[in-house]
């Protein structure tokens, strides 16, 4: 069973996060930025992982804390279920468009964490979600999850569009990254014959 169970307190934040990789798009996600609800949620739903998060933090200062860390200890989930690896697809790709909005996202579950994205908001908040800390959010995942992701936004007028297609593309091709061949079951996606799950690596 490909779950796990994340718990992350620090004077900051308190977060804890419930994965099922194997699941049927199941949520149940509160935290007190509405706007991130609903970008976890198409996540959950477009992926089909059942997750929950509960996260609170210290919004008196800002959502940087907040909206990192829940990257982080998503990173950290995804890492403990995928275990060695072994007969998963490893990469994932889709190009998602929503509207006017198109976004693509790539991930490679190889074990060497890299982030590069690119993205272009008109505004500094959409609805009550600061923007400027996505890229701070997908960091967190990539560096914890020990996955190259690719972030690319071409084209969009609403901001609401554009980080709702990032969400659905990245749903999507951690849906593809993690699914299962069975023709390699038994197999770990690399000719080194491992994939370092240690970030120090």
């Amino acid at each position: 069973m490909r779950k796990a169970e994340i718990v992350r307190n620090t004077n900051e934040t308190q977060i804890s996060v419930e994965l099922d990789l194997d699941g049927r798009g199941k949520y149940g996600i509160d935290t007190p930025v509405g706007f991130f609800n609903h970008m976890l949620e198409s996540f959950a739903k477009h992926g089909l992982f059942d997750l929950k998060i509960t996260a609170r933090g210290d919004l008196e200062v800002d959502q940087h804390h907040l909206v990192e860390d829940c990257g982080i200890v998503l990173g950290q989930a995804f890492k403990k279920t995928l275990g060695d690896k072994k007969g998963i697809n490893r990469a994932g790709y889709f190009v998602y468009p929503m509207d006017e909005a198109l976004a693509v996202v790539a991930v490679d579950l190889g074990g060497r964490p890299y982030l590069q994205y690119d993205t272009k908001f008109a505004r500094r908040f959409c609805g009550d979600l600061d923007t400027d800390l996505l890229e701070d959010f997908f960091h967190g995942f990539s560096v914890n999850a020990l996955a190259n992701v690719v972030v690319r936004m071409p084209y969009g007028r609403s901001d609401h569009h554009k980080i709702e297609a990032v969400f659905k593309a990245f749903a999507k091709s951690m849906k593809m990254a993690c699914s299962r061949d069975p023709r390699a079951i038994e197999h770990i996606p690399s000719t080194k014959g491992m994939i370092q799950n240690d970030s120090d690596s």
